[in-house]
């Protein structure tokens, strides 16, 4: 029998807009027991799209626990509750596609809103406003107890992965234990790499060439010589799934995909340079180059709404592999967003990355909720 929960949801920005976050508790639909939490600092935002983003984290969460569960989403946003149950419409741009977001998690019939005054979503504003005080404090939001108890036997399995990350010089200081490394490897190259044209999420999702899987090739020797890879994760699409397979099975591992990890949507500029681009669409072009809200032509997702998918895909990942040093094998942006949210740098800063195809950078994940950025596109092993 499928599961019923309650999410409670709440968002808050501090000057609207201003530095904002979100918090979301799921509770057993019929105990009231709490079974998850979730809280993100998302940056310079409004109220309303920290509330919309709180909804989206609850609603992930209990997807997570049971996809074919029944929802009872409970927020003391009037504005989200009615426009999500369809009796307002939404007009805000930095809304719709976070409200298309939400609808896509569960089938409509199964999720339910109701409004309830700020007293009764305490939790999820104590979260929201505990997101915000780490974004201020240059830190990211951790949970203040453990959301299951602690595995013994995967607690002494860990034992020897740090003899084994410090001897590959990826080593954490004693007081914060063995950190969660990510090894992030972009895919090989595919036609449409050597000419810079963009390909996205949205395009023709091309494979690799030639030179593609032999960079893939040699990607994986470097990696299995290195011997501290303990996980594979990838992007679904073609070109990750052929570059991750080839890593994998040199690895002796299997290869999980996350769909966060896919690259943006270039909508309209798929396929085109960026000077075609510059031709065809100069003042979309001009406005993305400025402003990480906006979106390509035609596209529903720019860097902020990838920055937040991205974010929940790396959380995931350090959550079913704490400690451990997984491959994540993914796209430019996705691999740039890690890499920039590790050193908190602006969102302008991924147009001063350099990636090459197959390229390997790695970044590591801290117990104190820091991260430090260990190596960038290095390119050594194609050479």
């Amino acid at each position: 029998m499928a599961a019923r929960f309650i999410v409670e949801a709440d968002g808050g920005s501090r000057g609207n807009p201003g530095p904002a976050g979100y918090g979301a508790v799921v509770r057993d639909g019929d105990t009231g027991q709490l079974v998850a939490e979730a809280a993100e600092f998302i940056g310079h935002a409004t109220n309303n799209v920290a509330e919309y983003r709180g909804l989206i984290a609850g609603l992930r969460a209990a997807r997570e626990l049971d996809p074919d569960a029944s929802v009872d989403v409970r927020m003391d946003s009037k504005l989200v509750v009615e426009q999500m149950s369809g009796r307002w419409k939404i007009k805000h741009p930095d809304m719709q596609p976070l409200a298309a977001e939400a609808r896509t998690l569960f089938p409509r019939g199964r999720v339910t809103y109701t409004w309830i005054p700020r007293e009764r979503n305490k939790d999820a504003d104590r979260l929201a406003n505990e997101a915000m005080d780490a974004g201020r404090d240059g830190r990211r939001w951790e949970p203040r107890k453990p959301a299951a108890p602690v595995d013994a036997a995967a607690a002494l399995a860990a034992e020897p992965l740090g003899k084994s990350v410090s001897k590959a010089g990826w080593a954490a200081p004693a007081d914060l234990g063995t950190p969660t490394t990510f090894v992030l490897l972009r895919h090989g190259e595919t036609p449409l790499t050597p000419e810079k044209r963009f390909s996205g999420s949205g395009g023709s999702d091309p494979e690799l060439s030639d030179k593609g899987r032999w960079q893939a090739e040699r990607a994986a020797e470097a990696l299995a010589a290195r011997g501290s890879i303990q996980a594979v994760v990838a992007s679904p699409m073609r070109r990750t799934r052929q570059t991750a397979e080839i890593v994998a099975a040199r690895l002796g591992l299997e290869v999980r995909y996350e769909e966060g990890l896919r690259e943006v949507d270039f909508g309209a500029w798929e396929g085109l340079t960026f000077a075609e681009v510059r031709e065809r669409y100069p003042d979309d072009l001009t406005a993305w180059l400025g402003s990480a809200k906006a979106r390509p032509t035609g596209s529903s997702e720019s860097f902020t709404t990838l920055t937040h998918r991205v974010g929940v895909a790396r959380d995931k990942v350090l959550a079913r592999y704490p400690g451990r040093t997984v491959l994540v094998v993914s796209h430019v942006s996705p691999i740039k967003t890690l890499v920039r949210l590790a050193l908190g740098a602006p969102p302008d800063s991924m147009y001063r990355m350099e990636l090459s195809a197959a390229s390997i950078c790695a970044v590591q994940y801290y117990a104190d909720g820091n991260a430090s950025l260990r190596l960038l596109n290095d390119a050594s092993h194609l050479r």
